[in-house]
């Protein structure tokens, strides 16, 4: 599942895109979907990359033993890998078929068998194989060690490499993306068959991200069309500098705010201010966590006072606090 400080940034992103090179809202809306299912798309890449990577080795394994002169151990190999119950039976599972299909997924040709090949022989060398190779084998003992496996892929360099070559948007979220499919290996137990869900990021079978989906969506349209009215709001609470002065991405913020906040009543707006803070660090400048916050204190006072912030549930500014605040 997607979290919605991902989908805001996600979303911040887009807009940025349609100020720097206008499109209309449906495709930018276009845009801003095709970006979320890539993320699901990397997702799969990233669950394939650990099950091809044991396809590879099964085939080294099986090679070693045609050696003109091969080893003892070449001879009679352990075949643990190969045959971990836990990922053959993700192989071997449905959805993740599926999922593979859509996302068109394919390891094939000489760059990339030569990748998960050095990539096996490194990983032979380690601790963790020796000993995973000694255990007595039961589906808790293939689970933990796919686990581990999983990590090791994720961060062979090579691999990273390939992938992002793919896509420049997945550079920054591939490491998001790999600890919310190494939390869903982890959940999955010993009932996992053919039949078990295998979630994607963006999953419309599952209402949270569903919901989480739209909420971002409906986001991205409100912020564009109400971006005049936000700069003349900025504008107004200018004292002593000119509006050219503020960092374009802290407009940006402000605007998306300024949507949250007046469209979005379940929304408690501590939650918002505090989003759009954490988003000017990751974002924008160094001083720019101190201007939104001021900035939207005042935005909220205003808005109150015209009847546009309705908000429902806990959580809630109180009002007179900020009042205070801007004494």
């Amino acid at each position: 599942m997607l979290s919605r400080h991902f989908l805001r940034s996600k979303v911040l992103q887009t807009v940025y895109a349609v100020y720097t090179d206008p499109v209309d809202t449906v495709v930018a809306e276009k845009n801003f979907k095709h970006m979320i299912n890539r993320f699901s798309d990397l997702g799969t890449l990233q669950l394939s990359a650990m099950v091809h990577f044991v396809e590879v080795a099964s085939t080294m394994i099986d090679e070693a033993q045609h050696k003109y002169l091969p080893t003892e151990a070449e001879r009679n190999p352990n075949r643990r890998l190969p045959n971990n119950i836990f990922i053959q039976r993700l192989a071997a599972n449905y959805d993740y078929r599926h999922h593979c299909k859509e996302s068109n997924v394919n390891w094939g040709g000489v760059e990339y068998d030569e990748m998960f090949r050095q990539a096996f022989s490194a990983f032979a060398k380690l601790p963790d194989y020796t000993e995973y190779l000694a255990t007595e084998q039961s589906f808790e003992t293939d689970h933990q060690f796919a686990l581990k496996l999983f990590k090791y892929i994720i961060n062979y360099e090579l691999l990273r490499d390939n992938l992002f070559a793919q896509s420049l948007l997945w550079e920054d979220d591939f490491d998001q993306i790999a600890q919310y499919n190494f939390m869903m290996l982890k959940a999955l137990d010993s009932s996992l068959d053919e039949a078990t869900v295998i979630p994607v990021m963006n999953d419309d079978r599952i209402e949270k991200d569903v919901e989480a989906f739209d909420f971002a969506r409906r986001l991205l349209l409100v912020t564009l069309r109400h971006g005049q009215e936000v700069e003349n709001m900025i504008r107004s609470h200018l004292k002593g500098w000119e509006f050219e002065r503020v960092a374009f991405m802290d407009v940006l913020l402000l605007n998306m705010a300024v949507a949250e906040l007046t469209e979005f009543p379940s929304i408690p707006e501590r939650v918002t201010v505090d989003e759009y803070i954490e988003l000017s660090k990751e974002f924008s400048t160094e001083r720019s966590k101190l201007f939104i916050n001021g900035i939207l204190d005042k935005f909220i006072i205003e808005l109150r006072s015209a009847g546009r912030i309705n908000k429902t549930g806990r959580g809630l500014l109180d009002p007179t606090l900020l009042e205070e605040d801007d004494q």
